[in-house]
């Protein structure tokens, strides 16, 4: 699957910190092309558009918390500046306990993607590990977008894994017609220990992307949350297999 690669700058938080605008420089000399924010950094929407246009890249995205009435124009402003029109949020753990729980999430998400419609902005769901445990037999997940269709996914496959417990590639099949994003990363399966560079763990990174539909997924998105050896290398490694390896 031939995709745009694109970087969740929250993997670079830290550097970002410090120096926002020269590590977008560093992600563009290494040939992604797209970033999915995690925040700005003290840094305005109109400033570091003109960063990432004369750096040839694109805005696929951006996390923040879910839409209100309250918020909802800050968000729109701020996303029709940086050009992205998919905007990506989830939910917590305690959400994932109970069947109450998930419908309660699922009535909170369909609000939001409701709030952005009207402003012709996507809202995206991004999972976590716990939407894939059970509920009465079922996971979490299925639940979810069950009770909310309207939800658009942007799949990760690493945590979708659960720690090997899920089968990725079918998940990617399954919802093919609602994941308009993949969140591709890799590790060691092993909760409470850090993600490697794409291609270096236990994943199957060609399997759960081309079970993905290829006529619905716009973007590759590679996260590293946290990783063991030094994060702009790994980004740099992951790039480097995705674009050898990953998109058969």
């Amino acid at each position: 699957m031939i995709k745009p690669l694109g970087l969740q700058l929250y993997s670079v938080r830290d550097a970002a910190a410090k120096d926002f605008i020269g590590v977008l420089k560093q992600v563009a000399d290494i040939g992604y092309q797209g970033v999915e924010f995690a925040g700005l950094h003290d840094h305005s929407p109109a400033e570091i558009r003109k960063v990432i246009d004369d750096l040839g890249m694109t805005a696929s995205s951006a996390h923040c918390p879910l839409p209100t009435p309250e918020s909802v124009n800050e968000i729109v402003e701020t996303a029709k500046a940086l050009g992205y029109d998919m905007v990506i949020a989830g939910n917590s753990p305690d959400e994932f306990k109970t069947l109450d729980g998930i419908k309660s999430a699922a009535d909170t998400f369909q609000t939001a993607i409701e709030l952005l419609a009207s402003h012709d902005l996507r809202m995206i769901y991004h999972n976590h590990w716990w939407e894939f445990n059970e509920i009465d037999g079922r996971l979490g997940f299925d639940i979810l977008l069950e009770l909310a269709p309207d939800i658009l996914g942007e799949l990760d496959i690493y945590w979708a894994s659960n720690f090997g417990k899920v089968d990725v590639p079918a998940v990617a099949a399954k919802y093919a017609a609602r994941l308009p994003m993949l969140h591709v990363k890799d590790g060691p399966l092993v909760q409470g220990q850090p993600l490697t560079a794409v291609g270096a763990g236990k994943m199957d990174i060609p399997a759960a992307i081309n079970a993905a539909d290829p006529g619905t997924v716009e973007w590759l998105v590679v996260e590293i949350d946290e990783c063991a050896t030094d994060m702009m290398q790994a980004i740099r490694e992951s790039y480097q297999y995705l674009t050898e390896h990953g998109k058969k």
